[in-house]
């Protein structure tokens, strides 16, 4: 009877560790957010005046001064600008597109004639995938789990004597 009392504890603290491991690693995935998603398709277009906002020390205002990204993703950048542009291993002309295809995860700052600072930062990161997301949960879950059950054992069990019975039925 007492082993089957600690089987049960055992199975009962697993699943709310699990359970406290998908709560923690969902609401964490929940606030990632940006990488929270699969490898797409980045497009940045570098409007007409670009060169001469930058020369004066000016931020265009449709361009991103850090921009965070997933593995796989590819960036395209169209210059329709009337100068030349250059992003990192990308020389962009005059009306004209490059791309650049992020393969690794890895913090990035690249040279780039289209931000006042000549620089843009890119932080590649792991898409969120199923599987990473299992990974998570069991993770933090089954530790979790461990510390509960560790915890339950170091309880004593409550028994059920004939008294206690009869005091739980009596009015």
């Amino acid at each position: 009877m007492q082993k089957n009392t600690t089987i049960k504890r055992i199975i009962v603290s697993m699943l709310i560790g699990l359970v406290i491991g998908l709560l923690l690693n969902e609401v964490t995935f929940f606030l990632l957010g940006l990488t929270a998603r699969k490898p797409t398709v980045v497009s940045i277009t570098i409007p007409d005046g670009t060169a001469e906002l930058v020369s004066r020390g000016e931020q265009p205002p449709t361009l991103p001064a850090d921009m965070i990204f997933v593995v796989g993703d590819v960036l395209i950048i169209k210059n329709e600008d009337s100068a030349d542009h250059q992003l990192g291993p990308l020389w962009i002309p005059a009306g004209t597109s490059g791309h650049l295809e992020l393969g690794r995860p890895e913090s990035l700052a690249y040279e780039c004639s289209f931000q006042p600072g000549n620089y843009v930062g890119f932080d590649v990161r792991e898409p969120l995938t199923l599987s990473t997301r299992i990974y998570g949960i069991l993770f933090a879950g089954l530790p979790m789990g461990m510390l509960i059950a560790l915890y339950a054992s170091i309880l004593p069990a409550r028994k059920n004597t004939k008294n206690d019975l009869q005091k739980d039925v009596q009015p």
